[in-house]
């Protein structure tokens, strides 16, 4: 069960009117993200390749927040997928201001043992997939002259990540087709920006794989393997939802309106490059 999810205290309104749409939102991270934006006074667009779960949150969200979520499925590796939700976002509400690209896979292993198809697989979701909804996102925001992008990316696309060559290559890769799009889209009043967590070591991807995987792989228990992580951070904790949604409101809202083409960590001091 996932125990790290979003629960604001207070309702406070900072985006009212916005429209956004969050891929990878019908669990964890993705999930948290789409009821932050409900809760700050977005009409929401769910997406993520389980369609039911998508849908799920959608009313989940407009029954607690008060607003319009819709559910849609969305392959981020399928254009047509990814357009047809962009087309259904533009339909129902009229416009885009926020995208959150979240959707991601983490596939780990030794060099010498990683199956090329697997490894193809990561670039294909993180960095391609990103691409894509990028791509649809400024089809949509070019023509109102403004919107904002935003990537989740991690602190493995700041720093190589050992017997983890493909998500830190999708993640390094992401960091530079941020700063890209951000100069392309500028013209058109639209910011680009990144978001570089730390491990978030109470999500459904740690709890539900990677402690397992890293225990199986060092020979060591679940628990050992938590304390090795939070070790690593010298603020001596995990990274939270709560975390990453306090930047990524602030880089939505216009208190970022000079802010483009970053990507900024959120690691617990980790990182700090």
């Amino acid at each position: 069960m996932d125990t790290n999810v979003y629960s604001p205290k207070v309702s406070h309104e900072h985006l009212p009117g916005k429209v956004a749409l969050v891929t990878g939102a019908a669990q964890g991270l993705g999930e948290a993200i789409a009821a932050a934006l409900a809760n700050e006074g977005c009409d929401v667009v769910v997406a993520d390749i389980n369609g039911t779960g998508a849908r799920q949150v959608a009313a989940t969200l407009a029954d607690k927040y008060g607003h319009r979520a819709v559910g849609v499925e969305m392959d981020v590796t399928e254009e047509a997928s990814v357009a047809e939700g962009f087309d259904l976002c533009r339909r129902e509400f009229g416009r885009l201001d926020i995208c959150v690209s979240n959707a991601g896979i983490l596939i780990s292993g030794p060099i010498q043992e990683f199956d090329v198809e697997t490894w193809r697989k990561v670039i294909n979701v993180n960095l391609v997939g990103y691409m894509i909804v990028a791509k649809h996102a400024a089809r949509v925001m070019i023509p109102q002259k403004s919107g904002v992008i935003i990537q989740i990316n991690s602190k493995s696309g700041k720093r190589g990540s050992s017997k983890n060559s493909a998500y830190a290559a999708s993640k390094f890769g992401g960091i530079g087709l941020t700063q890209s799009l951000a100069l392309e889209l500028a013209e058109h009043n639209i910011r680009v920006n990144a978001i570089c967590p730390g491990n978030l070591l109470d999500s459904p991807l740690w709890v539900n794989s990677l402690y397992a995987q890293y225990a199986r792989r060092w020979g060591i228990s679940e628990e050992e393997v938590r304390r090795r992580y939070v070790d690593q951070v010298p603020m001596k904790r995990g990274c939270t939802y709560q975390d990453v949604i306090g930047v990524l409101l602030f880089l939505c809202s216009d208190n970022a309106a000079y802010m483009t083409g970053q990507a900024i960590n959120v690691t617990g001091g980790q990182v700090m490059d």
